[in-house]
């Protein structure tokens, strides 16, 4: 089994609010100083996903990730968790891009790569968290598309896949090749090896310009954007406290008169 796994670099979700600041012209996150980005939470779960089929059925994993230089550690990271290959995408021309040119770039390296049974993605992105790039990549790849999985296993047919709804599960079945998003409700992510740690600080990885995965450029231009984003801010944080005065059986009384209020 051939599986490709798309990950994505994103500022630590942990950096305290007091670092966290934007550019309100550019409306983009300014990285804080000293703080190094992490893999998107999201994108460590659907890595799981894959370590566990690989466990069972000695999948080859490959991991890709768009990004600059720095986002080769993701890549990294990919393969001290258990992926065998992983390539950076790293070009000037992928530097803006929304949702669907982000499908796109990756579709073509996964065109590049060649034959694949799955590609798995993160339900969403930890920054953005669009939740989009999975559908829009599997209907560029025309393969089927499961989303919110949180099992995957291997069948007769192809895939039985245990996916999250609103009121609890479904089991769906799925041929292969197909690409599947993983919720957070597959469990947390295995720890890497001290051994597998060192394979990937040596393990080389290739980097793909736009040429390489024969990109048309006039689709990555300003103005073949689905989505604008009109203003960046960041939160307002406050808190109000009010102490209701009374006895127990008085205060309890103003509480739940207040909560019917509010309904």
């Amino acid at each position: 089994m051939n599986i490709i796994v798309c990950v994505k670099q994103v500022q630590d979700p942990e950096i305290p609010p007091s670092k966290f600041k934007i550019d309100p012209e550019t409306k983009q996150v300014i990285p804080p100083a000293g703080v190094p980005p992490v893999i998107s939470v999201y994108d460590e779960r659907a890595l799981e996903a894959a370590c566990r089929l690989k466990d069972k059925y000695k999948a080859k994993i490959v991991a890709i990730t768009i990004g600059t230089d720095k986002a080769s550690e993701v890549i990294r990271h990919a393969i001290s968790m258990g992926a065998d290959d992983g390539y950076l995408l790293c070009d000037p021309a992928f530097e803006s891009k929304d949702s669907f040119k982000t499908a796109y770039i990756l579709s073509k390296a996964i065109e590049k790569i060649g034959a694949f049974d799955l590609v798995l993605c993160g339900r969403q992105a930890a920054d953005w968290g669009a939740g989009q790039v999975g559908s829009i990549l599997g209907e560029m790849l025309t393969v089927p598309v499961v989303s919110f999985a949180c099992d995957i296993d291997v069948v007769d047919t192809g895939l039985r896949v245990k996916r999250v709804v609103s009121d609890g599960y479904e089991i769906l079945e799925v041929p292969m090749p197909c690409l599947i998003t993983v919720s957070s409700e597959v469990g947390l992510p295995r720890l890497p090896s001290g051994m597998r740690i060192m394979l990937a600080r040596k393990k080389p990885i290739p980097v793909w310009k736009a040429t390489d995965i024969n990109i048309e450029h006039s689709l990555l231009e300003k103005g073949h954007e689905h989505t604008e984003i009109i203003g960046l801010v960041v939160p307002e944080r406050k808190s109000e406290c009010e102490i209701i005065k009374g006895t127990p059986k008085e205060a309890a009384y103003e509480i739940a008169e207040r909560l019917v209020s509010m309904l």
